[in-house]
């Protein structure tokens, strides 16, 4: 990450725009990993008024190879952030260029701006307390917390034809399931033998 030297008015304006973001609706499913997620169109939307009445503002551009490069900057100080997220697409085409950019500009911007993307709950929260933010990312994001991709499941299936279709790559099943080395071996295998034959 990149930053002007002071960022303090730009805190006090992520602040604000904190305050009145609110949480994040998810529009559509990912019939692959069966969870909700929010589009980038209704990200943009819910953030576009406060963050104007923030006096806050974006920008998201490709970078290098696989590279998105967001920048979040304070307009009347000129303070700003910057972020580089790279991600590798299955297949070197136009549309699965697309795909990774519109994935990395979600979640960059989701990163970046603090937004708050999770699904209801269900009153869990509420019944067995409240969970920092913060905990329940990190234990969200830790690897224990996944479920390994066994060979001989369905999921596993699907993830081989997503990867032979380029619809996912290795890193994007990853950050939902363990791969042991053989799995991980036999995946890049996939991988790299649709590759030689597109």
């Amino acid at each position: 990450m990149e930053k002007s030297p002071s960022i303090v008015n730009l805190a006090k304006a992520l602040k604000q725009f904190h305050a009145s973001v609110g949480k994040i609706t998810k529009d559509a499913t990912n019939p692959f990993f069966n969870s909700k997620y929010a589009t980038l169109s209704t990200i943009l939307e819910a953030i576009k008024q406060p963050l104007l009445d923030a006096g806050l503002s974006f920008t998201q551009f490709p970078t290098g190879q696989n590279g998105l490069t967001t920048v979040l900057m304070h307009g009347e100080s000129g303070e700003y952030m910057q972020c580089d997220y790279f991600m590798q697409p299955l297949k070197n085409d136009p549309q699965a260029q697309g795909s990774v950019i519109s994935y990395m500009r979600r979640y960059a911007l989701a990163a970046v701006l603090g937004l708050n993307l999770d699904e209801d709950d269900d009153a869990n929260r509420a019944t067995h307390g409240a969970a920092n933010p913060q905990e329940a990312a990190v234990k969200a994001s830790t690897v224990a917390e996944k479920p390994w991709l066994d060979k001989n499941s369905k999921k596993y299936d699907l993830v081989v034809e997503r990867l032979k279709n380029g619809t996912t790559t290795i890193s994007q099943v990853a950050q939902f399931f363990k791969l042991n080395k053989e799995v991980r071996a036999e995946l890049q295998g996939i991988v790299n033998e649709t590759a030689a034959s597109n």
